[in-house]
């Protein structure tokens, strides 16, 4: 078998954890598969590599950054593959440019554009363990780009995918996806098997398992995808298109903390004014998810919405240049909770189970939104936590 594996920041990170990685790929290579490992960097040295560059700059340009960040990844794919040899497991350390990973020109937030795997073929040929530097690629001016946030877990993926591997396994500190937080909710129950789908909607809304851009490409190019810990060797989950034979109603409960309300007020309720106050976040690309807009008297209508709590600030100050009459306000006491499953799509009465679990536990609810396989509330902050575990218990997610 062909096996892509990714270990995460705490899976490599310190020298003795990197020991340890070298250890279980070298035990994967004996045991007969061949093995391409993508590595993110070090836990933390992201951060500080991040400090080092606001120390200088409160605004640094981001083709500097993506120089910078980069050296992370190429630092534990170096000593990985030193490691693996020093036990006898011949191995090569790549870089992004090396592994033939072609980016756009999107600093710090580039998008894979295709892969050009011939010199991890041609390592692989030769019974060699190939060990990538995660997180980078180079774009079309030979200019090393980054991929944002989790981003080795994408280059991963798209490494499974352009050599046709038989699974790619992540690797983090926790043994799988759950129902829900285990902190939260110490009966949450590891789920065995999710669909792309939910995933995608559990990744999207909070759960910090896998990245949601990975488990997109995953659906798009159909790999089988299994998390699991590197702690531990106990079975992950599995992530896949195949659909379950009885689908539980609901898979999953997520808590996203990183949400913010912003409200407009006293707008114009005509044709137009709510497309130029998303114009200005489009512009600076600012993440809008929840929208909704009540009409209010004379001629004027109200527009919330929610962005990231990190974007806030940036949001508000792209909502200036809109006309001075509106009132722009914003609340951050918010959490976002998630009800996902893709049994939802044929089962009724899901939705007002969960409403009336909160009127019963007393939590407000302050915006909905839906799909076919998730409904979504924006709740008082200090109301998150409780959410979450009464929807579990009425979910009977334990069992």
């Amino acid at each position: 078998m062909l096996l892509v594996q990714k270990y995460g920041g705490t899976s490599v990170g310190t020298l003795e954890r990197i020991e340890v990685v070298a250890q279980r790929v070298k035990k994967t290579k004996d045991e007969g598969n061949d093995v391409v490992v993508v590595v993110s960097a070090m836990s933390g040295e992201t951060n500080k590599l991040i400090d080092y560059a606001h120390h200088f700059s409160k605004n640094p340009r981001k083709r500097e950054l993506d120089m910078l960040l980069s050296a992370g990844e190429r630092v534990t794919s170096s000593l990985l593959s030193i490691a693996l040899n020093e036990l006898g497991c011949e191995a090569i350390a790549f870089s992004g440019r090396q592994a033939g990973m072609h980016t756009d020109s999107f600093h710090t937030k580039a998008k894979i554009e295709s892969i050009n795997p011939k010199l991890i073929k041609e390592a692989i040929s030769q019974g060699k363990v190939v060990v990538v530097a995660g997180f980078q690629g180079i774009n079309e001016k030979d200019e090393v780009t980054t991929l944002g946030r989790g981003g080795s877990d994408l280059s991963a993926v798209a490494l499974a995918g352009a050599l046709k591997a038989d699974l790619c396994e992540i690797f983090t500190d926790v043994d799988g996806v759950y129902t829900t937080d285990p902190r939260i909710e110490p009966k949450a129950r590891k789920l065995d098997k999710v669909t792309y789908d939910e995933m995608l909607e559990l990744a999207s809304l909070g759960a910090k398992v896998l990245q949601n851009r990975s488990v997109e490409l995953a659906k798009k190019l159909n790999i089988n995808l299994v998390t699991r810990s590197s702690f531990n060797n106990h079975e992950g989950t599995l992530i896949t298109g195949e659909k379950k034979m009885e689908s539980a109603i609901i898979s999953g409960i997520a808590l996203d903390r990183n949400q913010a309300i912003v409200s407009v007020r006293n707008v114009d309720d005509k044709p137009g004014v709510a497309a130029k106050i998303f114009e200005v976040l489009s512009k600076e690309e600012i993440n809008v998810d929840m929208i909704i807009q009540n009409i209010g008297s004379d001629g004027v209508a109200n527009i919330g919405f929610t962005v990231p709590e990190n974007e806030l600030d940036r949001a508000l100050e792209a909502l200036k240049e809109l006309d001075s009459s509106f009132v722009i306000d914003s609340n951050k006491e918010v959490v976002k909770v998630s009800i996902v499953g893709i049994g939802m799509k044929s089962n009724s009465g899901i939705a007002s189970k969960a409403f009336s679990v909160m009127s019963e536990n007393g939590i407000n609810i302050q915006m909905i939104s839906t799909s076919e396989i998730r409904i979504s509330v924006i709740v008082n902050e200090k109301y998150g936590e409780l959410a979450v575990r009464a929807l579990h218990e009425a979910y009977e997610l334990d069992k």
